[in-house]
């Protein structure tokens, strides 16, 4: 689920440059754009409430920003929006950010993941970021893995722990490596 910008055809999410190549990465730094994006991207790490639990994308057209995702609290939502919105140089923010409905099973399921997924000794070291890489969202008992992980070892871990969840319905494994497309 993540937004490819159409001006320089990046991918970008709140935790930072999905699974681009070390060529992407490197347009991407000479971009006219660049500023913006940096920006934008630090604008939605430092909301209030953005946890582990929402997953927020962007991408950048020029002066417009496109923003998308899953949050749990309706305040990140309008937080995010109003935080791009006073980024300068963007003139329009197009706003498709989808709060999840209140559930306290899907409450239950998310501690779970997180339980498994960050309890796990080889994904533990993703929990002390002070955004965590690994995002899990829960919408009717079904758990999507969004974010980047630094291997594929650590992508199928993941995906088995959110697996393992009791009530879940489904899991799906967005997780990207870094440094691969």
């Amino acid at each position: 689920m993540a937004i490819a910008a159409a001006t320089c055809g990046l991918i970008f999410s709140a935790s930072g440059f999905s699974g681009l190549s070390a060529a992407q990465k490197a347009a991407a730094a000479q971009s006219p754009n660049d500023t913006v994006q940096r920006e934008v991207q630090h604008q939605l790490r430092m909301l209030n409430y953005y946890t582990v639990f929402d997953n927020l994308e962007y991408g950048v057209e020029g002066d417009h920003v496109i923003l998308q995702g899953q949050v749990t609290n309706p305040e990140v939502k309008s937080e995010a929006v109003a935080a791009v919105k006073k980024v300068p140089g963007v003139t329009d923010v197009q706003d498709n950010i989808k709060v999840l409905p209140l559930s306290n099973e899907d409450d239950r399921v998310r501690r779970a993941a997180y339980r498994l997924i960050y309890g796990d000794p080889q994904l533990t070291k993703y929990g002390f970021q002070s955004v965590q890489s690994i995002h899990i969202i829960v919408d009717q008992d079904h758990i999507t893995l969004e974010g980047t992980v630094n291997s594929e070892a650590d992508k199928n871990v993941a995906g088995i722990r959110a697996n393992s969840v009791e009530g879940a319905f489904s899991s799906k494994n967005n997780l990207m490596v870094r440094g691969e497309k």
